[in-house]
């Protein structure tokens, strides 16, 4: 299903300069995108200030409305090793309203083209499926 709507220049931006931590995204550990108010392109919501962390990024999720997330997750491997991989977050709340979750829903290939590279995906429709310990990590650590 496709909605016609397109990304932003700023998108594939963004993420790369998250992905190879450059220019103002280095320290960076989330981005949020969403879709603008006209519904015609995907553009950069938020930015996750340096030192800014999986908690802070919990807390800038709309509860009645969707988003999309490039989220940077440090885990401790099995053997001890430290490691990040880059996990993409769509969030469709349950509570939003159906026209929303269907266009987030037409547009998220639309987004995932844009974002080279990045193998993890996931899918959240409340606070308790974005609980680190339960079902991030756990997500994250098959991909180590």
């Amino acid at each position: 299903m496709s909605t016609g709507i397109t990304c932003d220049e700023e998108v594939t931006a963004s993420f790369n300069g998250l992905k190879l931590q450059t220019g103002g995204y280095k320290g960076c550990k989330y981005i949020t995108y969403k879709i603008n108010d006209e519904k015609t392109h995907i553009v950069v919501d938020t930015v996750g200030e340096v030192g800014k962390g999986y908690d802070d990024f919990l807390e800038t999720l709309p509860g009645n409305d969707c988003r999309y997330a490039v989220v940077d997750i440090d885990v401790e491997t099995s053997d001890g090793r430290e490691t990040s991989k880059l996990v993409f977050i769509s969030w469709v709340p349950d509570t939003c309203k159906v026209r929303s979750k269907m266009m987030y829903a037409g547009s998220k290939e639309t987004l995932k083209v844009c974002f080279a590279g990045l193998g993890i995906h996931y899918n959240a429709n409340d606070y308790a499926d974005l609980d680190f310990e339960t079902c991030i990590k756990p997500a994250v650590l098959k991909f180590v």
